[in-house]
Formats: structure tokens, C-alpha cells, sequence
């Protein structure tokens, strides 16, 4: 008779830490995208166009406080360009 292995969480096995680390990251990437997706829903209902190159920056971006400041901006720019003004050097 084999003898199957049991896992049980919470003993910090290499397998644990792993799916882990692989969880939060999925978590993360889902926040971002839902993020980016509420900026351009935003400028989408406000009549502002975008370019491909914009939908990009937006749906490429991984970091949750610059897509907060870019959801917070969609609501009052004038164009989808005024997201990204204080990132561009020399503003």
C-alpha cells in the first residue's frame, strides 16, 4: 500500500510559500487592472478619447497609487493626456 502525503497550511514549506507569494500577485494584478479599467471607463463615459498608445500606458500600469491619482484626475481633465502631466519631466 502507498502512502499518499497530506498537506497541511501553515507549515511554511517552500510549495506553501510559493502558492502564496503566487496568490498575492494574482490579487495585485487583478486590482490593477480593475483600476485601470475604472480610468478608462471614467474618460470613456466623460466623451474624452484615447489612444491606443494612452489605453496602454493605463492597462500596462502595475502600481495601485498612480492608477488611484489617474482614477482621481479622469474625472476633471479636459484630455486623456492631463492624466500623466506631473510625470512628464520639465511640468
Amino acid at each position: 500500500m502507498a502512502v499518499v502525503g497530506s498537506y497541511f497550511p501553515g507549515r511554511g514549506t517552500l510549495i506553501e510559500e510559493t502558492f502564496l507569494k503566487g496568490k498575492a500577485e494574482g490579487k495585485a494584478e487583478g486590482e490593477a487592472h480593475g483600476r485601470a479599467q475604472g480610468v478608462l471607463r471614467v474618460l470613456e463615459k466623460r466623451g474624452i478619447p484615447t489612444l491606443a498608445e494612452t489605453r496602454d500606458r493605463i492597462t500596462n500600469c502595475t502600481d495601485l497609487d498612480t492608477l488611484d491619482r489617474w482614477l482621481d484626475r479622469a474625472f476633471t481633465v479636459s484630455t486623456a493626456d492631463e492624466l500623466f502631466a506631473e510625470e512628464e519631466p520639465g511640468r
